[in-house]
């Protein structure tokens, strides 16, 4: 079997790297890079994990992840089905502050960037109101050159720190600086639990994917995570009902509770509250009174 890095080599030379993809499905691996990734998500759903929080996602969202800040967007379970013919689709800009951008960014006239970029160093997401206006310039910065697209690039990142209201995506965390050893054992964790969430899982289970007693792997995991891995279950899988709850799609709560990994509906309402702060009926009304 080969062994997936952790920290992944971003292709190109330029300071500004721009990548356009359109997949079966998004890289599903959690990893982390020297660069700065902004994402805009044109077309996809599924769980963007960032350090040890995680967020639904879907088709035109904007993600700004840190350097070397480990994340995986990881899409959902239907796309990886053999006969599924849904795509993704996304635009994402890489660069470097601590590359020869560091620079750019010391130059006294772009002071308000560079706090605004050390500010939020660990991620954040662009309000849903700002996305059309800055997709619109990040679609210029990839069809642009030279100077150009360096003049772009400065732009957005000036839209950037006008936004008053960016929502935090992590906090500094010890995955931050974990080894490439651990980082691809912490991977190879994340990867099972969130392609088997909807199945029984075991401690024993996961202890197995990383090759430790359960007793040493439930220290390993809260050390590096803060979570135990019964509340980082339970939070992937109210997360997919979070997504379902919201696709308009569903039979009923209780179907929900049961295709996401939860025995019994009292359980589900139980640990559902207790993360997202609602019962699922109320969660479900909040969500369609604020969309309309």
């Amino acid at each position: 079997m080969k062994v997936l890095q952790f920290t992944l080599p971003v292709p190109g030379e330029k300071n500004i790297i721009v990548q356009k993809d359109v997949l079966p499905f998004f890289y599903q691996h959690l990893h982390r890079h020297d660069e700065m990734q902004l994402t805009w998500i044109q077309k996809g759903e599924g769980t963007l994990v960032v350090d040890n929080n995680m967020y639904p996602f879907r088709s035109n969202e904007i993600y700004c992840i840190g350097a070397n800040q480990p994340h995986v967007f990881k899409s959902d379970p239907d796309y990886f089905h053999e006969k599924s013919k849904k795509k993704v689709q996304a635009l994402t800009v890489f660069f470097n502050p601590n590359g020869k951008l560091q620079y750019l960014f010391d130059l006294s006239e772009l002071k308000s960037i560079r706090t605004f970029l050390q500010k939020h160093r660990s991620g954040f997401s662009i309000p849903e109101q700002y996305v059309a206006d800055i997709g619109h310039k990040m679609n210029q910065l990839s069809e642009a050159s030279g100077i150009e697209q360096f003049l772009l690039f400065v732009e957005i990142l000036k839209k950037f720190a006008a936004i008053p209201d960016v929502k935090e995506l992590a906090t500094v965390t010890e995955l931050s600086s974990v080894s490439e050893h651990e980082g691809i054992r912490l991977s190879n964790i994340y990867h099972f639990i969130m392609t088997n969430y909807a199945q029984p899982i075991t401690l024993e289970d996961v202890a197995k994917q990383a090759h430790m007693t359960p007793q040493a792997f439930c220290r390993y995991f809260k050390k590096r995570t803060l979570h135990t891995f019964v509340s980082f279950l339970n939070e992937v899988r109210i997360n997919e009902a979070c997504k379902k709850l919201t696709d308009g799609g569903f039979d009923s709560i209780s179907t929900i509770a049961y295709n996401c990994g939860f025995n019994s509906i009292t359980n589900f309402n139980r640990v559902f509250k207790s993360i997202v702060g609602q019962a699922p009926s109320e969660y479900v009304e909040s969500y369609y009174k604020n969309a309309s």
